[in-house]
């Protein structure tokens, strides 16, 4: 799972913060955004949690809403 894992990250984090900070707030509601429908819930909330823990470096920065 690391390998897709880290894919996985890779792809939602190259199509720009605004898809990162949708895909956070998807799943911060219990949503699931289309690409991560195959994970598992436990799944998902790692990746919620890698998800904002990259974000916070952007904190106060352009790529900040």
């Amino acid at each position: 799972m690391a390998e897709d894992f880290d894919g996985l990250i890779e792809n939602i984090c190259e199509q720009g913060c605004l898809q990162v900070y949708q895909t956070i707030t998807q799943l911060e509601q219990n949503q699931c955004p289309d690409q991560l429908q195959p994970l598992a819930p436990s799944e998902r909330l790692a990746v919620l949690e890698e998800l904002k823990s990259i974000m916070a470096i952007y904190k106060g920065s352009i790529c900040s809403l």
